[in-house]
């Protein structure tokens, strides 16, 4: 049966042909691929098994616009339009339970998925199905129920007339307003916003869902701010100025949970997750030490000074980076690639990267401690290149002598106390750093960041931990703002997009990749999928950047 002839029959004659087809060997499957026409819809079955152990066959589902309804307010922009996507996504993978098909639903985020697209107002859904063929045969009944009952019965509840039109208006209209916040705060010079009321903590480090007895949200008076919201009206909250920004507190008190929430900051979140109205610049980056990560070729001279073995620190490179050299250059890898806000937390920092007291100045000379500590770079990096900070702190009272406001979580409950820390600033140790150096900006060699093996594009998805990329496997578990599987697929499918495409071409440096990768994923996730029936999620820039620096095969063809 060829694509054409397929294209002209209806689920129907699909039906009659499944039954036809039951206990034929498993690789008939495979006469099913092509276009099957529903009740005003398109059941496209873009790939077929061939054996029952092999990866998921994959249906493509095309609902016109006027069949789907939906008017025209609910999609008319870009966040709109996504917001929609991702709620028809969890009706659509509530209504799939318990059969054979399955749709990529996602978590507590609203993200760019491939799974189901919304283009002026019509649907395109992307799912999977593990065809069914005990002994290699085929289930022609089980197949027939799940492509010809359920699966149309599922699409039906994806009709604006069969939805709650309230319920929709009000997930879109609340991913609307977190969007419209995010692109808010740099004209209020802010890095961040957490409203009043919002519920930070989760209920483990395994369920991202709110704690159901958490302690919501009350803005300190002196940090209260006033956003006005496209679809909530007036909102009020704290506001995170820019430069350097403290949070103390005792072990337990939620100063870790808070930053958490900013990392989180950058993405929208569902109704009723508790920080709808959490929000963080588009630019904010985590930042950690990696023991172990390969490091090509970047300059670290920021931090690291001249080396007992006279290696040359602002062209640094190491296949086993030891904390303090993992972390600065996670750092200026996150400058090169535009980040606006960092976010540091002790726990996960490098100590003798992040503090050196005035003692240990004294015990050991600075010309025997290549090191430059955090604390004396946050605030050139603020004044010379306009990177804000927040830092949790809880061992060092050396950052009370630079941070602009310093913010104390006690049982959850936040307390301006800058004027008090104030008081306490007692200058008991020497500045180590005159200023920030200018980011020295990277070109790729292309050839290393091929994504074939054996002539054929290899890129595979391992949870949020692992890409595997051509012939290398990117270990990723110390990119923190990483939350969906889906965003891995995407970095490994974006950085395959940069070599078949050319914009990796030995001319341009990672930031103008960057660049042009977000140009071209402005017209939709489809840019960067290239044939892939697979599902995926349109990735940030800055964890594309973070793959891109752990691959090991890659080489750095020159400054520029």
């Amino acid at each position: 049966m060829t694509h054409a002839q397929s294209s002209r029959t209806t689920l129907s004659d699909l039906a009659r042909r499944l039954t036809s087809l039951d206990g034929q060997s498993y690789g008939r499957y495979k006469s099913l691929q092509g276009a099957w026409r529903g009740d005003g819809y398109t059941v496209d079955i873009r790939k077929a098994q061939t054996d029952p152990f092999a990866p998921a066959s994959r249906v493509e589902v095309r609902v016109p616009a006027a069949h789907a309804g939906f008017p025209r307010e609910l999609w008319d922009t870009p966040v709109r339009a996504r917001a929609l996507a991702d709620q028809l996504l969890r009706t659509l993978g509530a209504s799939l339970r318990g059969t054979l098909l399955r749709a990529d639903v996602g978590g507590q985020q609203v993200l760019d998925r491939s799974a189901l697209r919304v283009h002026d107002g019509a649907l395109t859904i992307h799912l999977g199905i593990d065809l069914p063929g005990p002994r290699r045969r085929i289930d022609g009944h089980s197949a027939r129920k799940a492509l010809c009952e359920q699966l149309p019965r599922a699409v039906e509840t994806l009709r604006y007339a069969a939805l709650d039109p309230e319920l929709l208006a009000a997930f879109v209209d609340s991913v609307e307003d977190s969007d419209a916040l995010r692109r808010a705060l740099p004209e209020l010079g802010l890095v961040a916003f957490v409203a009043d009321g919002a519920m930070l903590a989760r209920r483990s480090g395994t369920d991202d869902r709110p704690l159901t007895d958490g302690v919501a949200f009350r803005s300190p008076e002196s940090m209260r701010v006033t956003v006005e919201l496209p679809n909530r009206g007036t909102v009020t909250g704290m506001g995170i100025a820019e430069g350097i920004t403290l949070i103390v507190g005792g072990g337990f008190h939620g100063k870790s949970t808070l930053l958490r929430a900013l990392e989180r900051g950058v993405y929208d979140h569902v109704p009723g997750d508790g920080r709808e109205l959490v929000a963080s610049r588009a630019a904010t980056v985590k930042v950690r030490a990696e023991d172990g990560r390969s490091v090509q070729r970047v300059d670290v001279s920021a931090f690291v000074g001249e080396l007992p073995t006279g290696a040359d620190t602002r062209d640094f490179s190491t296949s086993n980076a030891s904390g303090s050299t993992s972390q600065a250059a996670t750092t200026v890898e996150a400058l090169e690639a535009g980040a606006e806000v960092l976010l540091i937390d002790e726990d996960t920092a490098a100590t003798n990267l992040m503090i050196r007291d005035g003692r240990m100045q004294e015990l050991v000379a600075k010309g025997n401690e290549p090191l430059t500590p955090f604390v004396d770079l946050v605030r050139p990096l603020h004044a010379e290149h306009g990177v804000s900070t927040v830092l949790v702190m809880g061992g060092s009272g050396d950052y009370l002598d630079v941070a602009d406001r310093v913010l104390m979580m006690a049982a959850y409950e936040p307390e301006d106390v800058t004027a008090r820390a104030a008081q306490l600033r007692v200058e008991t140790r020497t500045v180590e750093a005159k200023g920030f150096p200018a980011v020295r900006h990277r070109v790729c060699a292309p050839r290393s960041l091929s994504p074939e093996v054996k002539g054929r594009r290899k890129v595979k998805q391992r949870g949020i931990d692992t890409l595997t990329y051509g012939e290398a496997d990117i270990d990723l578990r110390a990119v923190e703002q990483l939350v969906d599987p889906g965003q891995v697929m995407g970095i490994g499918l974006a950085l395959a997009h940069g070599v078949e495409t050319g914009l990796f071409d030995g001319e341009r440096t990672v930031a103008e990749f960057l660049d042009r990768l977000e140009d071209d994923l402005a017209n939709g996730a489809d840019a960067i999928g290239h044939g892939y029936l697979g599902d995926y999620v349109v990735p940030r820039r800055y964890e594309v950047a973070a793959a891109l620096a752990r691959l090991r095969p890659l080489r750095i063809a020159r400054f520029r």
